[in-house]
């Protein structure tokens, strides 16, 4: 997640607050999918940015999960991810799991 994200992501939280957002994600694979995770829940990890230090608890999904593909219309999946997810070189299980372990972990 680069800093203007960053950046983006806490003006709205604290404008409208932490318990009115949630994040998808769109991260193509398991490292950067991770990193914008606890950088929306627990802080940037790598102290680099807005977020450094500031635990939102915002909690966090990836597209690829089922139960956001779920409220997406088909069509629109269709045309918008389904390409990103066939050209996905890691097991989106892989991508969907670290997800759901952070949001769990909140």
């Amino acid at each position: 997640m680069d800093l203007d994200n960053q950046a983006q992501v806490k003006e709205l939280a604290e404008r409208i607050g932490a318990g009115n957002l949630i994040v998808v994600l769109g991260s193509l694979d398991s490292g950067g999918t991770e990193i914008a995770a606890l950088t929306v829940t627990s802080g940037d990890p790598t102290y680099a940015g807005p977020l450094a230090g500031v635990p939102l608890g915002l909690p966090v999904y990836h597209i690829l999960e089922q139960e956001v593909r779920e409220s997406i219309d088909p069509t629109v999946y269709q045309e918008e991810v389904e390409l990103m997810e066939m050209a996905m070189e890691e097991n989106v299980d892989d991508i969907v799991k670290i997800t759901q372990e952070v949001r769990a972990a909140l």
